[in-house]
């Protein structure tokens, strides 16, 4: 009972402190969330009152984040632990158990948490402006890296870590999205070929068959080629491009499903045909849909990065990882390899981080698993 309470007391000066000296692994994410907040808030303390007295839109995003992950982690380690048993639990209650089982997706998704917190806080962690060149152009161009420039600076003179902190809150935000539009699209479909069936699915099928045949790199050059490149534009052209995989996926698991017995006893309930499909088919197969959004937000990343590289995607002085690492090649590799080493760097860790939250997904969705 002491402990209890002496680990209460320690949780309200520190949150997570006293979860971690109790030996539950919980409290190191909830104290390193709350310390790096805290660290956060006193470092920007002159940001954030200019903000407060009329920052501009993105620095009441980073505000609002800040203060989120402050309530947030204090909430997270203060909370009484649920004492509910694995069987009182619903299906995704146990997927969750199962996966924070899974210690590398664990660390995945801790790891994609961290990055999107980054970005959405680059205005208090970006050290410079991350599209204004300096004065003195000649002397800062090309410096590699030091204390004052931890990443070194580009041809122009601007600072190569602020331009990776705020190129991934483009990078992830066309990820997220595209996908996010994408498996809408594919979902919707697959479900209404999948239960409808008859020519309607022999000609949705077709339709996608049609549309896997093109290379998916050359299609999204010609669509982008033809219009001004832009955020927006990037965004939808992946998300409109990337949904064929998931219509068949969700089609096939469709097919299954709509022959079970609670699927039968919903039709001989009377219910229409949207009820079935929104309220009993599409809750059932949503396991291979959320695995496959997962691994879909890395390849969207990579694709965007590919565009950017040959100069059709989001154009500069915005920063993506892409077109960061597009003006790189045009300097030395050899002689300015930070340019293209760090975004790369980037690109490549939060691509793994998201394979590894899909494998753990996959294993926790898997009904077949072991509780």
């Amino acid at each position: 009972m002491s402990g209890d309470r002496s680990e209460t007391r320690l949780n309200r000066v520190l949150p997570g402190l006293g979860y971690l000296l109790g030996g539950r692994r919980a409290g190191a994410p909830i104290l390193f969330g709350w310390l790096s907040g805290v660290a956060i808030a006193i470092g920007a303390r002159d940001r954030i009152i200019a903000t407060v007295t009329g920052g501009p839109i993105d620095e009441w995003l980073a505000l609002l984040t800040l203060v989120v992950l402050l309530a947030g982690s204090w909430w997270a380690g203060n909370r009484r632990p649920a004492t509910e048993s694995v069987d009182g639990r619903s299906q995704w209650a146990i997927a969750w158990r199962r996966f924070t089982r899974h210690r590398t997706a664990l660390l995945g998704l801790l790891l994609i948490v961290v990055l999107c917190a980054i970005a959405l806080l680059a205005p208090y962690l970006a050290p410079y402006d991350p599209d204004v060149m300096p004065a003195d152009l000649v002397a800062n161009r090309f410096l590699s890296p030091s204390l004052e420039h931890p990443m070194g600076t580009d041809r122009f003179g601007r600072d190569i870590l602020s331009r990776v902190i705020y190129g991934a809150r483009v990078s992830l935000s066309i990820g997220f999205l595209a996908v996010a539009i994408a498996i809408t699209i594919g979902t919707l479909l697959g479900a209404l070929s999948g239960y409808v069936g008859r020519w309607v699915d022999a000609l949705s099928m077709r339709f996608v068959d049609v549309l896997l045949s093109f290379p998916r790199l050359v299609l999204l050059i010609l669509l982008v080629a033809l219009f001004e490149p832009s955020l927006a534009l990037v965004t939808l052209v992946l998300g409109l491009t990337g949904w064929m995989g998931t219509a068949r996926i969700v089609r096939g698991e469709v097919l299954s499903v709509r022959e079970r017995e609670y699927v039968e006893a919903a039709r001989a309930l009377g219910f229409g045909g949207r009820r079935i499909v929104l309220r009993h088919i599409l809750p059932n197969v949503l396991s291979p849909v959320i695995v496959t959004a997962t691994l879909g937000i890395g390849n969207t990343i990579l694709a965007e990065a590919a565009l950017s590289f040959l100069g059709l995607s989001v154009q500069p002085p915005t920063a993506t990882w892409g077109n960061i690492i597009a003006e790189g090649n045009d300097a030395s590799l050899v002689d300015a390899w930070w340019i293209t080493t760090f975004p790369g760097l980037a690109i490549v860790a939060t691509v793994m981080c998201l394979n590894l939250m899909g494998d753990g997904m996959r294993d926790a969705l898997d009904p077949r698993t072991e509780r």
